[in-house]
């Protein structure tokens, strides 16, 4: 009898059931979301210091622009053309720095050059003031 009632206790004991695990899953879908938000945040992080390195480098071309020394007129002419170049960045500069800069070729590429004339010297200022209130 003892023998039958335990065969009948192992009849009603079911089999295992398969219980489905996506824990796997889940784990590597947070991780692989981890990183996306990682990766748009250094993203977010990175734009903004390039833009705000942006800003400053103009606002370093245009302290240089202010600070050329005009008794030089040669080595004045070729620092206005290169900073003026990288300054004129929007369609009025860069129609200001295309009138500004035939005025200033005449100042280079010679062993021996005049002063730089009054009206070369107007544009030039009127260039700085446009530059300076745009940044």
């Amino acid at each position: 009898m003892n023998e039958q009632n335990i065969s009948a206790q192992l009849r009603d004991i079911k089999p295992l059931l398969e219980i489905p695990d996506s824990s796997y899953y889940i784990y590597w879908g947070l991780i692989g979301f981890g990183l996306l938000l990682l990766i748009g945040i250094l993203f977010f992080v990175a734009k903004r210091v390039w833009e705000n390195r942006k800003i400053n480098l103009a606002k370093g071309y245009l302290q240089a622009l202010k600070d050329i020394d005009w008794e030089d007129s040669k080595k004045s002419a070729y620092e206005a053309t290169h900073y003026a170049r990288l300054l004129a960045t929007d369609e009025r500069k860069k129609e200001l720095f295309s009138q500004l800069e035939p005025m200033l070729e005449k100042y280079k590429y010679k062993k021996e050059v005049d002063e730089i004339d009054e009206e070369t010297r107007k544009y030039f200022n009127l260039y700085v003031q446009v530059a300076d209130e745009s940044i």
